[in-house]
């Protein structure tokens, strides 16, 4: 059976050159890709030689018209949300090997950046591909399937996870939990909680996502 493929607005480098890296922004339930593409041109002030793009999850979201997401978040039931990012895996798995192809990089050139349903995404998928990706940054999410991660990763990337203290969508209390769930599996993660902050990215946040991003794909 084909895959699905997915695709979404994408940002050369603001270099005007080759790209030498790559960044792969991943959105939330019930956005699309121009949603997180319009970090790329912060980032890229201090990333000037990578190539951003933003793919549209690969199914339309029934609770928000014109949106997309990665899977159907259902009653949030822990097993029924393990299901979803597994089943949208092989999609991202491949547009990630897509990418990489086409601008003729390596998986050390490549970081992650995820927000709520795509975190999850971000976090599920880097970890259990070899060779390790350069890093993930996980804004707002989830680690799914913490108890079975130990057996089933297969790297271990530099993460940045961050966090609004307001969160009313998915409590701060995920981040900790994904925290400890890294650490069990023999991960390590750094944390940042933005105070005040709800669902959403603030300044400090993106602060430090540029950060770490300038460390990871140097």
């Amino acid at each position: 059976m084909q895959l699905q493929l997915i695709d979404g607005p994408r940002v050369p480098p603001a270099s005007g050159g080759a790209p030498r890296k790559l960044v792969i922004l991943l959105h939330g339930y019930g956005a699309d890709g121009n949603d997180l593409i319009g970090l790329a041109p912060y980032l890229s002030q201090h990333l000037p030689d990578v190539y951003f793009v933003s793919p549209h999850a690969p199914e339309p979201c029934d609770m928000a018209p014109g949106g997309y997401q990665w899977f159907p978040i259902g009653n949030f039931d822990p097993h029924e949300r393990l299901r979803g990012v597994e089943g949208a895996a092989p999609v991202l798995n491949a547009f990630i090997d897509q990418e990489l192809a086409q601008h003729q990089l390596t998986p050390a050139d490549l970081a992650l950046v995820g927000f709520s349903q795509g975190t999850m995404m971000s976090l599920h998928v880097a970890l259990r591909r070899t060779p390790a990706v350069a890093g993930i940054v996980g804004f707002s999410g989830l680690l799914v399937g913490a108890d079975r991660l130990s057996e089933e990763a297969q790297s271990a990337p530099p993460i940045l996870l961050v966090h609004g203290d307001a969160d009313e969508m998915l409590p701060v209390s995920g981040l900790f939990e994904a925290a400890q769930g890294l650490a069990a599996a023999g991960l390590s993660a750094q944390w940042h909680v933005s105070e005040g902050v709800g669902h959403g990215i603030a300044e400090d946040g993106l602060e430090l996502a540029a950060e770490f991003l300038v460390r990871v794909l140097r």
